[in-house]
């Protein structure tokens, strides 16, 4: 294929060639990729579309066109934000033909935030990154004081917002002295200098509360409060500090770092600020409810001491009330000591009668014992003599059959001198046969020199 024209050398040449969609699409898919190298296109997104493949599709429009987009799950992955409908984005592509619609589309590799959408997204990744430090924890925020002594102010002098804090102040609390801290709200640098001056308040320990405003604008002029350094400083701060910065539907990192968040200037100094009307009135009802506790103690002394007047006596009278008071505990204790006595003794009683009533009779038992005695005595007499002489009988009969007297009329037993077994016939008797002869006084070993059996039915 000819480099300088890919198109051209791609379709047989002649005009009457004919070629299929397929190889025109192809064709054309790869002049735009040779001619069109990665470019950067900004655009807003529309018709996104995240397949179950993992692949994104959407479309980038400006007011004048629109351009379909393929981003591929591989490339997807490492990206550092989904994109939203209406979302303006910058993405780096290819320009390519998809072949089988014939359809001209970018294949994104990479894309980023333009504009607004970069601020939007640093300032969610420095909140993101804040909030898991614990920063914005709930626990660490502390209660503002319900009578601040001083109150102190960070923001421009020449910010609309501190005239509109001053004013409400003076109207709510006039008697407290307020303390300005300037600062710029705006501009290069300003979060470091705005957090340097809320250092300076915690160095000086000259107010209770610190509010830090500023009035509204866009998220470019209220960027210094979105910084990290700001942040962090108003986290470390030792005076409790609220914000109010832009107008109600604006948010900053100072906002979350901050113990509370006023959605105005104007209503942070009304959260620092009691107001005044309301103390006097509160002044009044606790001068009221303490007069009228007062009196409410006083009434109740006089009638405490009425009751104790009554209850004055004498001293002789007194002592005979109580000489009559232990009379009747000396009566209540002998009682009391006489009664348990009383009581063991009838129990005592009752439990013997029972005792008695119940008490088996000895002589009766002892007779019954005695009878079953001699009856044992008798029956084991009885059964000794039965086994006496059933055991002289079987003597008898083991003495018949004893081999010792077989022995004794004449008779002798041959055993095998080495395997101890009885010898029965006579063809076991060989020469030079070792065997032991058993008689009726006796054995002895004898050798065998001349055998000659001899078979027969008996003597």
């Amino acid at each position: 294929m000819n480099p300088e024209r890919p198109f051209a050398s791609s379709v047989p040449s002649g005009s009457d060639a004919v070629i299929p969609v397929s190889a025109l699409n192809r064709a054309i898919g790869t002049m735009l990729e040779r001619s069109f190298p990665l470019v950067w296109v900004s655009g807003e997104v529309s018709n996104f579309t995240r397949a179950a493949s993992g692949h994104w599709y959407f479309s980038i429009k400006d007011a004048q066109a629109q351009m379909r987009c393929v981003m591929f799950r591989g490339r997807a992955q490492y990206a550092e934000f989904t994109p939203r409908e209406g979302d303006r984005i910058e993405v780096r592509a290819l320009v390519t033909m998809y072949e089988p619609r014939g359809e001209l589309q970018l294949n994104v590799e990479a894309l980023r935030r333009t504009g607004q959408g970069r601020l939007y997204e640093a300032f969610l990744k420095l909140k993101a990154q804040l909030e898991a430090e614990g920063l914005f924890a709930a626990e660490r925020k502390r209660t503002l004081p319900a009578h601040p002594r001083a109150i102190g102010i960070v923001t421009s002098l020449q910010a609309a917002a501190l005239r509109d804090v001053l004013t409400t102040l003076a109207r709510r609390a006039p008697h407290i002295p307020v303390i300005v801290y300037p600062a710029p709200v705006q501009g290069m640098g300003a979060g470091a200098r705005l957090a340097a001056m809320v250092e300076t308040v915690n160095q000086r320990r000259e107010v209770d509360v610190l509010i830090v405003c500023r009035g509204g604008g866009s998220i470019e002029d209220l960027w210094a409060f979105n910084e990290e350094v700001l942040a962090r400083a108003i986290a470390a701060s030792d005076v409790p500090v609220v914000s109010g910065v832009g107008h109600e539907t604006d948010f900053t990192i100072a906002d979350f770092a901050a113990d509370v968040r006023a959605p105005t200037p104007t209503g942070a100094a009304e959260l620092v600020s009691p107001q005044r009307v309301l103390l006097l009135r509160e002044l009044d009802h606790r001068h009221a409810t303490l007069a009228r506790g007062f009196g409410r103690m006083m009434e109740r002394r006089a009638q405490q001491l009425d009751w104790l007047a009554r209850r004055l006596v004498s001293p002789a009278e007194r002592l005979a009330r109580q000489r009559t008071h232990l009379q009747q505990l000396s009566v209540r204790l002998a009682s009391a000591g006489a009664r348990p006595v009383r009581d063991a003794r009838a129990r005592f009683a009752l439990l013997r009668m029972r005792w008695q009533r119940w008490r088996p009779d000895v002589a009766v038992h002892r007779s019954a014992v005695s009878r079953l005695d001699e009856r044992l005595r008798g029956a084991f007499v009885r059964r000794y003599e039965r086994d006496a002489a059933h055991v002289a009988a079987l003597a008898a009969r083991l003495e018949v059959l004893s081999p010792q007297r077989t022995f004794e009329r004449g008779y002798a037993a041959l055993l095998d001198a080495q395997s101890g077994r009885a010898l029965r016939a006579p063809t076991a008797l060989k020469p030079g046969r070792r065997l032991t002869v058993h008689l009726a006084e006796g054995s002895a070993d004898i050798a065998l020199a001349d055998v000659q059996p001899r078979l027969t039915d008996g003597f």
